[in-house]
């Protein structure tokens, strides 16, 4: 079976007329004017309007970006695991309006993963903010500031995590 290229023109029975724009090591990655994007297996039936025959590396750009963020979400400093204290395991938070409206229930710990996401985006945005070159040294100090009062603003939620040394540290915390 020779593989397609990307740019090859296809007749698909089901999906009509596309253009292959992504092939992976199992799927054509199509273009189709009717359908939209839709993957079909490598040997799916078609006709080939007109085939480029570009040699095409049977792992694709899709593969390697996936592999890539599974590697980067292993090693990287903001994904790091972070434990929620055992008492809150299995809980959830309840948000009752007063206004006698249904109230809105999730489990604790999908509230406290969006926390400890906030945390990791405010240290990503931190080491940003310092490595910046567009920035003077007082524009830096300035936001580092700010930053520090958002992680005060968020020392309320402290009480979620396990480890002392996850908590958030404001400004009297600093020292």
């Amino acid at each position: 079976m020779k593989i397609l290229g990307i740019g090859s023109r296809i007749n698909h029975p089901e999906y009509g007329k596309g253009v292959v724009t992504n092939v992976s090591s199992k799927h054509y990655w199509v273009t189709f004017l009717e359908k939209g994007l839709e993957t079909i297996d490598l040997d799916a039936e078609f006709e080939v309007i007109e085939g480029v025959e570009d040699e095409v590396d049977s792992v694709s750009f899709f593969d390697v970006e996936t592999s890539l963020v599974k590697i980067l979400e292993k090693w990287s400093d903001t994904h790091e695991k972070v434990a929620i204290a055992d008492k809150w395991k299995g809980g959830k938070l309840v948000l009752e309006p007063d206004d006698g409206t249904a109230n809105k229930e999730m489990p604790i710990e999908t509230f406290f993963h969006k926390i400890v996401m906030v945390r990791d985006r405010i240290r990503v945005m931190e080491q940003k903010i310092n490595s910046s070159k567009n920035l003077d040294d007082q524009e830096k100090v300035d936001l580092q500031q700010y930053i520090t009062r958002i992680y005060g603003s968020l020392t309320s939620f402290n009480v979620l995590f396990k480890t002392k040394s996850d908590h958030f540290v404001g400004e009297r915390g600093k020292g």
